[in-house]
């Protein structure tokens, strides 16, 4: 479990980030158009997961359109942007930004993708949501870098895990 903070105070998420070096736990989630996608999909390609509580939050926000600028920079990496919102939230929120160079998924029709990662807040207001963390693997799904944020209104370490993508 790991104890973070939301708005100062403590929260908890239901365990921990996978470790960087293990194989990353498979996946399926929910795109925009409501289909559904795997980790296998993205077999073959560098992948950052940019995982957040909700679209509708300033730093969670920020976070997909700091994504989305530095993704135009990055060749055959994907960028996944993780969340429970529903993918018309999601596809509201990319048409009204201008978001097109990041991939919104959600995991809000089971869950398992935050229980899996062990990112799902355990208590506090954003219980059942996901908490924000960034995870990085390579091409092969193999976890090369993870930040668990230990304030969620903070944004993440950007610079740390685009270099965290290049080595990858």
């Amino acid at each position: 479990m790991a104890a973070i903070t939301l708005g100062g105070n403590p929260a908890n998420t239901i365990g921990n980030l996978p470790e960087v070096g293990s194989q990353a736990p498979a996946f399926s989630l929910t795109k925009s158009d409501m289909s559904t996608v795997t980790l296998g999909n993205y077999a073959g390609s560098k992948v950052v997961l940019n995982i957040f509580p909700s679209v509708d939050t300033g730093t969670c926000a920020q976070s997909v359109r700091q994504f989305n600028e530095e993704a135009a920079e990055l060749d055959g990496a994907k960028v996944l942007c993780i969340s429970k919102d529903l993918p018309f939230a999601q596809t509201r929120f990319c048409g009204a930004e201008g978001i097109e160079n990041v991939e919104m998924l959600s995991d809000y029709k089971t869950g398992n993708f935050g229980k899996d990662y062990g990112i799902t807040f355990a208590d506090s207001a954003f219980e059942s949501l996901l908490s924000r963390c960034v995870v990085v693997l390579d091409a092969q799904g193999v976890v090369r870098y993870t930040e668990q944020v230990g304030e969620t209104g903070d944004e993440p370490n950007y610079k740390a895990a685009l270099e965290a993508l290049m080595d990858a």
